[in-house]
């Protein structure tokens, strides 16, 4: 995994906007409507194609294929994975229950786009969970390769993503497995199979693993502290365990809270979880510091270092708004971290969470989406001059 040696780097959390014609066929796929899969195969390319281009010119200098060829970050598995069938509805986030005309309006703007939900009509485990076929992230690779063999060069490395064996746990529930530690290891053997199936097409592999925070307000909201400090150091084992064959300085860990737009406040603060975050047997950590319920949090960076070859992604972009941050705050953001850990070097900037993590539920508009990214770039160049 890169350093910003010279300068400090771009890159982002993963999930980009999907063309509206490819948001229809996975919606229309997760209403059990007959597609054409050759359609979406030929979607789902070209898609990816455009937004490698597209972060090219944005100036993202660690790209990924956007997720393109995916309905969800997580929820693509059930097509990859066996044991998956039936479905059952999460539990609200702990923080909406508190603000019921929030929730009416949440309800009311979800419910304009078409698009995939995350917590509604979730599958669950309801037999053996093995990883059923290599073809699928070995083509997946393969597209995402020559889609930057087409961009014709200009970037430093790439990644593609990879749920956390916890996110799916928690949101794919278990109705087969005597006891979650069970299912979480049967997890962590699928998950083991795409973990180095991108790693060993070249890739940075980032696992995305919003649940080492966000359950604390859906599966842990009347539960003590405790109790989820153990799910979420339970969940880093079995992380480390499918890691076992990966080099850890080829692999970044994503955290969050939920890249959702509501008031937060019955998050679980970072300094909570770090410690037992910081046990990933990983090479760098990307972690959301541009919204405002965590931007403070910047500062545990000092108090909880980081090993010495560790690098932080630094969200210094709210992909939930509409506003294009200014470079100059951009760049105040990306020099704020680099303190807290002392080394430039170490520090990439980054978004806070993807701009469309489930196709269709994006914020932000699709040109806006771009026009942040360069704003990003931009404040990388004012930040390089500044601490370098």
């Amino acid at each position: 995994m890169l350093r910003s040696e010279n300068r400090i780097l771009t890159t982002h959390t993963g999930s980009l906007p999907r063309p509206p014609a490819l948001t229809s066929l996975y919606v229309r796929r997760s209403r059990g409507e007959s597609i054409d899969a050759a359609e979406l195969d030929r979607t789902g390319k070209a898609a990816v194609h455009e937004v490698v281009a597209k972060q090219g010119a944005a100036g993202i200098d660690v790209p990924n294929n956007g997720e393109q060829q995916r309905e969800a970050f997580f929820l693509y598995v059930r097509h990859r994975m066996s044991g998956f069938g039936g479905g059952w509805t999460r539990r609200v986030f702990a923080d909406a229950t508190h603000y019921p005309a929030y929730m009416a309006w949440k309800t009311a703007h979800d419910a304009v786009n078409e698009s995939i939900s995350n917590l509604g009509g979730v599958p669950e485990a309801v037999g053996e969970v093995r990883y059923l076929d290599r073809a699928a992230v070995e083509g997946e690779c393969a597209d995402f390769r020559t889609a930057l063999d087409a961009a014709k060069g200009g970037f430093a490395e790439a990644f593609i993503t990879a749920p956390s064996p916890g996110i799916i746990a928690a949101a794919m529930r278990n109705a087969w497995y005597d006891t979650e530690d069970a299912y979480l290891a049967a997890l962590g053997r699928a998950l083991q199979v795409e973990y180095e199936a991108i790693v060993g097409h070249g890739f940075v592999l980032q696992i995305d693993a919003p649940d080492l925070a966000m359950e604390r307000h859906i599966s842990y909201q009347d539960r003590p502290l405790g109790e989820f400090v153990d799910f979420v150091e339970r969940v880093v084992a079995t992380i480390n365990d499918a890691l076992v064959n990966v080099p850890r300085d080829r692999v970044r860990l994503h955290a969050c809270w939920g890249n959702y737009e509501g008031p937060h406040d019955c998050d679980v603060a970072l300094p909570e979880v770090l410690p037992a975050i910081r046990a990933a047997k990983v090479g760098g950590f990307v972690l959301p510091f541009a919204n405002p319920r965590h931007a403070h949090e910047y500062r545990c960076l000092k108090d909880l270092p980081l090993d010495d070859d560790q690098v932080i992604v630094a969200g210094v972009i709210d992909p939930l708004t509409n506003f294009v941050e200014h470079p100059e705050v951009v760049a105040d953001r990306i020099e704020l971290v680099a303190r807290a850990v002392g080394e430039p070097r170490r520090v990439l900037a980054g978004t806070d969470c993807g701009f469309d993590t489930s196709a269709g539920r994006g914020r932000v508009a699709d040109d806006v989406v771009w026009a942040k990214l360069a704003a990003m770039a931009e404040g990388a160049r004012i930040a390089t001059k500044r601490l370098f």
